[in-house]
């Protein structure tokens, strides 16, 4: 019954085995050379002028919020047009409506000047 399993188990065992030989022969074989650069906190070139923890304006969230969905509208699309064939017309009408809700919502947002930088 859990012969089908095996090739997953023994695919997962290789892949950590690798995965941690490799590891292991970095710590093992690099060279340990630390100077004030590699050892220093910030890595693009400057000192931090100003706290990390500043916050962002909203609309960077809003605009990602508004990536996420239509991303997701995309992921949906395609088991979608791979099953066309065996869903038939309702499956064409309902991702018709589906589509048309996410226009909707993406005309509203769009009016309500979401998605401008200022």
């Amino acid at each position: 019954m859990l012969e089908g399993y095996l090739p997953v188990l023994m695919f997962i065992v290789v892949g950590l085995l690798v995965g941690s030989v490799a590891i292991m022969a970095g710590f093992v074989l690099g060279r340990r050379r630390p100077d004030p650069a590699k050892l220093s906190p910030y890595e693009c070139g400057f000192e931090a002028f100003e706290d990390s923890r500043t916050k962002f304006d909203v609309r960077y969230y809003l605009v990602a919020i508004l990536f996420i969905i239509f991303d997701l509208e995309i992921a949906f699309l395609f088991p979608w047009a791979v099953a066309l064939h065996r869903i038939g017309v309702f499956g064409l009408a309902a991702m018709g409506l589906f589509l048309t809700i996410l226009v909707v919502g993406f005309v509203y947002e769009w009016k309500r000047g979401a998605l401008e930088w200022e």
